[in-house]
C-alpha cells in the first residue's frame, strides 16, 4: 500500500514552500517519523518525516520545485508488495566516432603568411619593391621580407643590392619583426557567459531577509549613533568566574549574556526603544522579547529571548546556546522567531570593526556590537592601553530623537563598564 507524502501546515501566514533536499532516493528504506526531505519557507526550515515505514516509492516535485500546503511531495510503500516507482534511466548518447585526417582536412595556410621558397608561391612586395627588383634583374621568389607577414619593402631590396648579401643572410643578421598589426586586428574571442559564472534561485528564507531589510529602509526614517565601551570589567569578571560558571550552569560565560541584561535595563529606563508605530498609534511594550541575530546555514536568523527580563545570566547564556545550535542545524521552529521586541547583532564574531545595522521591522531600534580591540585611551591624565568595542545603535527617527536614543547607548555603556549595576539595577 502507498501512503503519500503531503505539504504539512507550515506555520501562521505560510502557504508555500521550496523542496531543498531529499534525504532518500527512491527505493531507499525509510522509518516512521524519519527526515526524508527538507522544505524551506521565508522564514524556517522544516523537516518531513515519514508518516509510516517503508521505501520511498516515488518523488513527486524535485529540489528546488515549489510547493503548496497539501501537495504530495511522493508516495512511501509500506508492504511488501507495493511497487516502487525509480526513476527512468537515461542512457547515455553512444560516442561519435572521432574523425579521420580525410573527414576533417587541415585549413590551407594563407598564402601571405608562407615563407617563400619550396612552395612555389612568391612572398608578397610593396610596388616600390616589385619595381626595384625587376629593374635590378632580381627574382622576387628569392626575396626575404622584413614587413608585416613576410612582405618584402624597399629596405630589403636595398640591401640585397647594397650590400651584396642574399636574402636570407640579410634576414638571419636583421632581428624577428614584431608583429603590432596581427595583434590589433585579430578580433577578441566572445566570452562565453556560462564558463566563469553560476546563476542559482534565491532561497526563500534569504529573498525574505532581502524583502524585509529593503522594506525597512524605505518605510523607515533609519539613524545610527556610536558610542565605545571599555570591556576590562566585564572581562575580568569572566576570566574570575568563567570556570565555576561553566561548572554551575554548564555554559561558558560569554559577552552576549552581559549586553542582553544591559540592553532589559536600558529598554526600562527608556520605554521608547521597546515600541513600534502602528498606523498614527504607539505601542508601548511592556515585556522584554530580544532578538539575537545569529548566523544559520541558509542565512541570518533573529530568535527570540522570551520575557529576558525574568531570566539569569546562567538562563540567558544556556538559552542563546540551545538557539544558536538550532539555528545551525536548522531545527528552529516558528515560534523561536516571532515576535521581538529589540534586537541585538554581533558583528564582532566575524571581525566587524564598525557598522550601521538595519532594523526588523516593526521594531524600532536594533544594537550592533563589534570586536573588541585594544586601543589607547585616557583614563585618570593618563594614556593606557584597553578593550574596546564599538557599539552602534540604528533607529527609527519618526518616533525616537537622538537625545533618547543617546542616552540609551550611554546607559548601555555604563552597565557594561560597571556590571554591578546590573546586580544593583541602579
Amino acid at each position: 500500500m502507498a501512503i503519500e507524502l503531503t505539504v504539512p501546515a507550515l506555520g501562521e501566514s505560510i502557504t508555500e514552500a521550496v523542496v531543498g533536499k531529499w534525504h532518500k532516493k527512491v527505493g531507499d528504506a525509510v522509518k516512521m517519523d524519519e527526515a526524508v526531505v527538507v522544505l524551506e519557507t521565508d522564514k524556517v526550515t522544516i523537516d518531513v518525516a515519514a508518516p509510516a515505514s517503508g521505501a520511498l516509492a516515488s518523488i513527486s516535485h524535485a529540489e528546488g520545485d515549489r510547493v503548496k500546503i497539501g501537495d504530495i511531495l511522493g508516495t512511501i510503500a509500506s508492504g511488501a508488495g507495493a511497487e516502487v516507482v525509480r526513476p527512468a534511466q537515461t542512457s547515455p548518447p553512444p560516442a561519435l566516432p572521432a574523425p579521420s585526417r580525410a573527414q576533417a582536412p587541415a585549413p590551407a595556410p594563407d598564402a601571405s603568411l608562407s615563407p617563400p621558397g619550396g612552395n612555389g608561391r612568391q612572398p608578397p612586395l610593396s610596388p616600390v619593391a616589385r619595381k626595384m627588383a625587376e629593374d635590378a634583374g632580381l627574382d622576387p621568389g628569392s626575396l626575404r621580407g622584413s614587413g608585416a607577414f613576410g612582405r618584402v619593402t624597399k629596405d630589403d631590396v636595398l640591401t640585397v643590392l647594397e650590400g651584396g648579401k642574399s636574402s636570407v643572410q640579410a634576414s638571419v643578421a636583421r632581428p624577428p619583426p614584431s608583429l603590432p598589426a596581427v595583434a590589433a586586428s585579430t578580433p577578441a574571442v566572445p566570452r562565453i557567459a556560462g564558463a566563469r559564472e553560476e546563476r542559482v534561485k534565491m532561497t526563500p528564507l534569504r529573498k525574505r531577509v532581502a524583502e524585509r531589510l529593503l522594506a525597512a529602509q524605505s518605510s523607515a526614517a533609519i539613524l545610527t549613533t556610536f558610542n565605545e565601551v571599555d570591556m576590562s570589567e566585564v572581562m575580568a569578571l569572566r576570566k574570575t568566574y568563567g570556570e565555576r560558571f561553566l561548572a554551575r550552569h554548564g555554559t561558558k560565560l560569554g559577552f552576549m549574556g552581559f549586553f542582553v541584561r544591559a540592553v532589559v535595563d536600558a529598554l526600562k529606563a527608556f520605554p521608547l526603544v521597546n515600541s513600534e508605530i502602528d498606523g498614527e498609534d504607539i505601542v508601548l511594550k511592556r515585556y522584554y522579547d530580544i532578538g539575537v541575530a545569529v548566523s544559520g546555514t541558509r542565512g541570518l536568523v533573529v530568535p527570540v529571548l522570551r520575557d529576558a527580563d525574568t531570566l539569569s545570566l546562567g538562563d540567558i547564556e544556556k538559552r542563546i546556546g540551545e538557539l544558536g545550535t538550532r539555528a545551525r542545524t536548522d531545527k528552529l521552529t516558528l515560534a523561536d522567531l516571532q515576535g521581538g521586541t529589540f534586537t541585538i547583532s554581533n558583528g564582532g564574531i566575524f571581525g566587524s570593526m564598525l557598522s550601521t545595522p538595519i532594523l526588523n521591522p516593526p521594531q524600532t531600534a536594533i544594537l550592533g556590537m563589534h570586536n573588541i580591540v585594544e586601543r589607547p585611551v585616557a583614563r585618570d591624565g593618563q594614556v593606557v592601553i584597553r578593550p574596546v568595542m564599538y557599539l552602534a545603535l540604528s533607529y527609527d527617527h519618526r518616533l525616537i530623537d537622538g537625545r533618547e536614543a543617546v542616552q540609551f547607548l550611554v546607559r548601555i555603556k555604563e552597565c557594561i563598564e560597571d556590571p554591578e549595576r546590573l546586580l544593583l539595577e541602579v
